[in-house]
């Protein structure tokens, strides 16, 4: 059964100080219990902040050498791009740690976009040491919220919301760029924990539909959210939490 936790900050700045607290404290509980943690990142402004955070005030707070790196989408273009999400990941946090190669399993971005996605799939697959019809579980999956309430690289109405046997699909979606890498949704619902991480008061609207709307998840795709047996934490700003009642 899935649990639910909304946390408001009073502003962006106490947002990326408590996503960097939680993430640390998470990852410490994973690390003790399993060994290893597995963290899937988003891309974006506001989990740049808290990249920077982990990578500096907290960077003795979490066992660095235990923690695996994996990301929810991915868009096709080069690492060094600007709008590639792992190259923010690793300006922002990873090339500011002490990390073996293997930790980091990024999506090939530069590669043609079914192939990405299969080469993707398939790692996941191997490191998770998964069956063909099993789903990875990852200790803790980040997500963004798009103004139109699209997660990862899920947009409302696209056929990828439906998919239910792959880890990982190429999507076209009417953005910039066009062609990106995501995981699916049966992939993000096995996850132990889904945090989601929004600021602004351009994203209040997509906060208020997705948490207190109308069931629309075709429209607002952050409604099918629903780990299967883990917990969701909505980490909100003042201002991405003005619409709620």
């Amino acid at each position: 059964m899935s649990a639910q936790q909304i946390i408001v900050m009073d502003s962006a700045q106490e947002l990326y100080v408590r996503a960097a607290e939680e993430i640390a404290h998470f990852a410490g509980e994973a690390i003790c219990t399993d060994g290893e943690f597995t963290l899937g990142l988003t891309g974006g402004g506001t989990p740049a902040s808290t990249y920077e955070l982990l990578a500096t005030r907290f960077h003795l707070s979490v066992d660095w050498k235990e923690v695996h790196f994996f990301w929810g989408d991915e868009r096709c273009v080069p690492p060094d791009d600007p709008a590639s999400n792992f190259g923010m990941a690793n300006r922002t946090m990873l090339s500011r740690l002490t990390l073996r190669p293997e930790q980091v399993h990024r999506i090939r971005g530069e590669d043609e976009p079914a192939r990405a996605a299969d080469d993707y799939q398939q790692h996941l697959r191997d490191f998770f040491r998964l069956e063909a019809s099993q789903f990875p579980s990852f200790n803790l999956v980040m997500l963004g919220l798009g103004e139109n309430a699209h997660i990862a690289s899920l947009f409302p109405h696209h056929p990828a919301l439906d998919e239910n046997r792959r880890l990982a699909v190429a999507v076209k979606v009417a953005a910039t760029p066009s062609w990106r890498i995501t995981l699916t949704l049966p992939v993000i619902n096995h996850a132990q924990r889904v945090m989601f991480l929004v600021s602004g008061d351009g994203k209040a609207e997509a906060v208020k539909n997705v948490l207190q709307g109308a069931s629309a998840p075709k429209e607002y795709p952050a409604q099918l959210v629903k780990p299967q047996n883990g917990q969701t934490l909505w980490l909100l700003d003042r201002a991405a939490a003005s619409r709620l009642k």
